[in-house]
């Protein structure tokens, strides 16, 4: 838990840092700022988890029905991997946005309020928890099934209005 809280506070003050950098550039009229501040705000987005969270609980399901050593597998390399990402992503988006906060944009923390963002929640808290949800066959059974549903409403629902 410290660990991923240090990458994402780390992660978080570099991208404020570039995103402060691109933004003073840009005051400053150059267009290479402005060209910064897009490349950040190009992965800024909440829409970003849904394909992550799909992977995620799909992987999940499988750590829910496989074997130890197979479950194992699928832990370190994809869940582990997904949940770094996510961690990484969520941190540069908070970063950027931290950043123009700083430079006089009051409401760009209101961003943070996007309901899509409860999937970093869903992701970060699912995956600090994996090792209770395999102990206990009755969770593992009743997992099982709610991830295939989060699975499912991620890949197909639009989640839009």
């Amino acid at each position: 838990m410290s660990k991923a809280l240090t990458s994402f506070a780390l992660v978080a003050v570099l991208t404020a840092l570039l995103m402060a950098l691109s933004l003073a550039v840009a005051r400053h009229g150059y267009p290479y700022g402005v060209i910064g501040v897009k490349r950040l705000e190009g992965i800024a987005d909440a829409g970003s988890f849904l394909p992550l969270a799909a992977v995620y609980f799909f992987s999940a399901l499988l750590m829910m029905i496989l074997p130890i050593r197979a479950a194992g597998i699928v832990l370190i390399n994809a869940a582990d991997a997904i949940f770094w990402a996510t961690i990484v992503l969520f941190a540069a988006i908070v970063g950027g946005l931290l950043a123009r906060w700083a430079f006089g944009q009051g409401g760009a923390l209101w961003a943070l309020l996007n309901w899509r963002f409860l999937f970093v929640a869903a992701i970060v808290g699912c995956h600090l928890t994996m090792n209770e949800l395999r102990r206990n066959i009755l969770l593992r059974s009743l997992f099982f099934v709610i991830f295939a549903a989060v699975t499912l409403a991620c890949l197909f629902w639009s989640f839009t209005a």
